[in-house]
């Protein structure tokens, strides 16, 4: 049997070794933004409460005016439908909390966590079940795959802007 330690907050672990097959990546990333609405019925706080509580880790966080093309990079593959236009004009009606979440399987973690686009079928105990009333004023978006998160991140925030941090409780151990 042996015995892999992955330093992720010293002095809790002293070896660094790469991570194994099925040992999921610490490190993967999503985008989380509270909407205009979230924003404006002061959810920030409680939003931020569950994904601390599921132990994920907040790398990145600002409130902003979105601009216009921000919005157009960021909804591009929707450009077509027919409430884009309400969509941007929703997203711009206030200021939104983008923040970077970290963790294994974060992105997967988090859609289920958000819960269904539509609040109507989104169960309780999901953010858009508890706090949605329409679909057009659903709280928050969540990124929907690894790989639109890496793109959503880079549009919302500069590399600078993220900070890599060791947090107390995050020491991986497995036997093998």
């Amino acid at each position: 049997m042996m015995r892999y330690c992955y330093e992720l907050s010293p002095p809790a672990a002293v070896c660094k070794v790469a991570v194994p097959p099925g040992v999921p990546d610490v490190r993967e990333r999503t985008l989380i933004a509270v909407k205009p609405d979230g924003v404006q019925r002061r959810l920030v706080g409680q939003i931020i409460q569950r994904f601390e509580q599921r132990g994920f880790k907040l790398v990145g966080l600002k409130m902003l005016q979105v601009p216009d093309d921000l919005l157009s990079q960021h909804y591009y593959e929707l450009r077509t439908k027919p409430f884009y236009p309400s969509l941007l004009h929703y997203m711009t009606s206030g200021p939104v909390v983008a923040m970077v979440w970290e963790g294994p399987k974060v992105v997967q973690t988090s859609r289920t966590m958000v819960g269904h686009t539509n609040p109507v079928e989104a169960q309780a105990g999901t953010i858009r079940g508890d706090f949605s009333f329409h679909v057009s004023r659903n709280v928050v978006h969540a990124s929907d795959s690894p790989e639109g998160a890496q793109r959503e991140i880079q549009l919302w925030f500069q590399r600078k802007e993220l900070v890599n941090w060791d947090c107390c409780d995050q020491t991986i151990s497995c036997e093998v």
